[in-house]
């Protein structure tokens, strides 16, 4: 046993003398060497823009130039020309005529009273309004209403724009009891008619 443990310890010893004398290096850490690498070129960043001047904001930030829209000139206001106030005057026609209500009955009067069949003579007083004279062939023709058998008596005279003449009709009454109206109005010489109509009423009893 003792020359087992003798044996042991020389082989040992052998090893030993044999083996290399130099101590063991540990192994690099890759981790380090990449930090440490990535902190010198950070370093040399930051160097290098110290060295550099600094730009001006007039360049980083380019102005922006607008050019101004063109001032129109200022839109007229149109003004209003249908004043409440104002009356359009009206263009005078040739022929035309009117009447005053208040003197417009020369004879027979609103509901004069007449017999069955009676004749009678009408006459009103109507005012030429138009720019033309009446003449011969001027006179009044029938428009409606109870015509009474009536025959308008021609004119006998020249009547000028704004002035008045009597124009009267001959007229027959109804047989039967009632009122009527007969309608009227003036015509030209070509029997076209114009202005006013006016009218006579009768009670026939």
């Amino acid at each position: 046993m003792i020359n087992k443990v003798i044996s042991f310890i020389a082989l040992a010893s052998l090893l030993y003398a044999c083996g290399p004398t130099a101590p063991i290096q540990p192994s690099p850490d890759v981790n380090a060497i990449h930090t440490a690498a990535a902190e010198t070129v950070i370093a040399e960043f930051t160097q290098t823009a110290r060295a550099v001047p600094p730009t001006s904001a007039a360049t980083a930030t380019e102005a922006v130039t607008t050019t101004p829209l063109a001032t129109l000139p200022p839109t007229a206001t149109a003004v209003p020309t249908n004043n409440p106030f104002e009356s359009t005057p009206t263009a005078i026609t040739c022929d035309d005529s009117s009447y005053d209500p208040n003197t417009v009955d020369v004879t027979y009067p609103d509901r004069t009273e007449v017999t069955p069949g009676q004749d009678f003579v009408k006459t009103w007083k109507i005012r030429n309004i138009g720019s033309c004279t009446w003449g011969t062939g001027y006179s009044a023709i029938f428009a409606y209403g109870e015509k009474m058998s009536g025959v308008a008596e021609p004119m006998t005279g020249a009547v000028a724009p704004n002035e008045e003449v009597e124009i009267s009709v001959r007229l027959k009454a109804p047989n039967n009891t009632g009122e009527y109206y007969s309608y009227w109005r003036m015509a030209n010489a070509s029997n076209s008619p114009f202005g006013e109509t006016f009218y006579v009423l009768i009670v026939v009893r």
